[in-house]
């Protein structure tokens, strides 16, 4: 399966930002880019409800990874991580909000 790079795009000082928990590059395994964007957004909106499943379709609609002018996609061909696995979230993805907890 691959394994896909999402990055940001859009100027750092952006007010399109302030939707987002995490603002650096996150490597996700996906069967596809757009399945990536929501793999990425629903682990986020995990991260924020301190739960292990996430059912607000809302926060995951509302999440920068959503966003094709905030991230962009890429396949990362250089990553050091298994390409055989669940979908999920393999590096990167830091809430903000509470780091350092």
């Amino acid at each position: 399966m691959p394994i896909y790079r999402l990055f940001p795009l859009a100027d750092p000082q952006s007010s399109n930002w302030d939707i987002a928990a995490n603002r650096g590059e996150v490597l996700v395994r996906a069967s596809n880019s757009g399945g990536a964007r929501v793999i990425a957004a629903s682990t986020e909106a995990a991260m924020a409800q301190r739960r292990d499943e996430n059912d607000d379709v809302f926060s995951i609609r509302a999440s920068a990874f959503a966003d094709d002018k905030l991230y962009g996609v890429q396949m990362a061909d250089d990553s050091p991580f298994d390409r055989e696995g669940p979908d999920a979230v393999l590096e990167g993805l830091v809430d903000e909000r509470t780091a350092g907890e």
